[in-house]
């Protein structure tokens, strides 16, 4: 069994989130299903079932999307002489794959962060604690 490294900061937990990994030891995936996080975490055994990220990764995934893609629209309708059939046809399949593509990330990320300030029931764990 391998020595359990604590993240040495918020962006490190951050980053294993947003990978899809647990944030206190980055070793197992941090979801049983596309959306779904694990019980617990099978290598280092922290409970998920604290978590409470709820709506927010689809408000942040909303709220980045639409900042990315305001600029492509304003871009496409004025420099480029398209119907509204092709400005549908290039938004929203573009708006939907960015939206779906960031939930997952986001939400592990909104994890981590819960889980870093002791947020819901977690314990505030850091790395010199562990030594």
């Amino acid at each position: 069994m391998s020595k359990l490294i604590l993240p040495a900061s918020f962006w490190q937990a951050a980053s294993r989130g947003l990978k899809g990994k647990c944030p206190r030891c980055s070793e197992a995936s941090l979801f049983r299903a596309w959306l779904k996080p694990v019980a617990s975490c099978p290598t280092c055994g922290q409970d998920w079932t604290h978590q409470q990220a709820d709506d927010f990764p689809a408000y942040v995934a909303i709220l980045v999307t639409g900042h990315l893609m305001a600029p492509l629209i304003i871009w496409l309708v004025t420099d480029f002489d398209l119907g509204s059939l092709a400005l549908l046809a290039i938004i929203v399949p573009l708006a939907v794959a960015m939206m779906l593509g960031m939930l997952q990330p986001v939400k592990g990320a909104i994890i981590a962060a819960q889980w870093w300030n002791g947020l819901h029931g977690f314990k505030k764990e850091r790395a010199a604690e562990a030594e």
